[in-house]
């Protein structure tokens, strides 16, 4: 007897929405869960080349916390601006004073893969820093990291 795998198809899943509260949560910890599910492999019908993800709404980046004692002031997020010599480099520290939502984001971004799908999967992934978040209308369920 043979049985056939099942693959999904664009379109097909339903996707749903979760809400992660990420207050005290270690950073990377947090965002290898959160990258499971924005892949999909969360799902007995995940499917390498299709979308199977869902969407994460992720609230307090603010109060995210790193392992480590100097990793605040060591830690560097880089960018080019395709200059000669337009290395910019700002510490975890500071970048959590400014922008402590692109902290989370880096950190799942760079846990999915390299490809159109893995942008398109990005896109999916809603970041804020406080508590309040305007996506009550879909309804997320509740995510525990």
């Amino acid at each position: 007897m043979i049985t056939k795998t099942y693959m999904a198809k664009k379109g097909e899943i339903a996707s749903k929405w979760y809400l992660a509260d990420v207050q005290g949560q270690v950073v990377g910890r947090a965002a290898v869960r959160i990258a499971v599910i924005l892949m999909g492999k969360h799902r007995p019908t995940y499917t390498p080349n299709v979308d199977t993800g869902d969407f994460v709404i992720v609230i307090n980046a603010s109060k995210m916390k790193v392992t480590g004692g100097n990793k605040p002031k060591q830690r560097l997020f880089e960018h080019y601006t395709k200059y000669p010599g337009g290395r910019r480099a700002i510490t975890h520290e500071t970048m959590m004073a400014d922008q402590p939502e692109k902290v989370i984001y880096e950190a799942v971004r760079r846990m999915l893969p390299k490809s159109k799908m893995g942008m398109a999967m990005i896109t999916k992934l809603k970041v804020y820093a406080g508590n309040e978040h305007p996506h009550q209308a879909q309804a997320p369920e509740k995510l525990d990291l």
